[in-house]
C-alpha cells in the first residue's frame, strides 16, 4: 500500500498528487468521485456525467412551450374573473 499526504487549502480544496493522476488517467477538467464506504473515503475518476450525455439521447417528447402555457393561463384567469364579476 503507498500513501500519498497533501494540504486541504482554506476553501477545502486538494491537489491531487501526479502519481494518482496517472493511476487514474486523470486529465485537466477530468471528474473524480469520493465515495464514502464504512468510513473509508475512494478517490474514483468518474467515466460520465450528466452534462457529458446530455442531449445524446433524444426526448420522449418535446418540451412545452412555457410561453404557451403562460399565455393560455393568463387567459383562463381573465375568463375566472369574468365569471366571478357575472355571479356578483
Amino acid at each position: 500500500m503507498r500513501e500519498f499526504v497533501t494540504t486541504v487549502t482554506q476553501r477545502g480544496q486538494v491537489t491531487i498528487p501526479a502519481e494518482v493522476r496517472r493511476l487514474l488517467n486523470a486529465k485537466p477538467r477530468s471528474k473524480v468521485a469520493f465515495r464514502v464506504e464504512n468510513g473509508t473515503v475512494r478517490l474514483m475518476l468518474v467515466e460520465f456525467t450528466v452534462e457529458q450525455v446530455l442531449g445524446s439521447v433524444k426526448p420522449l417528447r418535446q418540451p412545452e412551450d412555457l410561453e404557451e402555457l403562460s399565455r393560455i393561463a393568463k387567459e383562463e384567469k381573465v375568463q375566472r374573473s369574468l365569471r366571478e364579476l357575472d355571479e356578483s
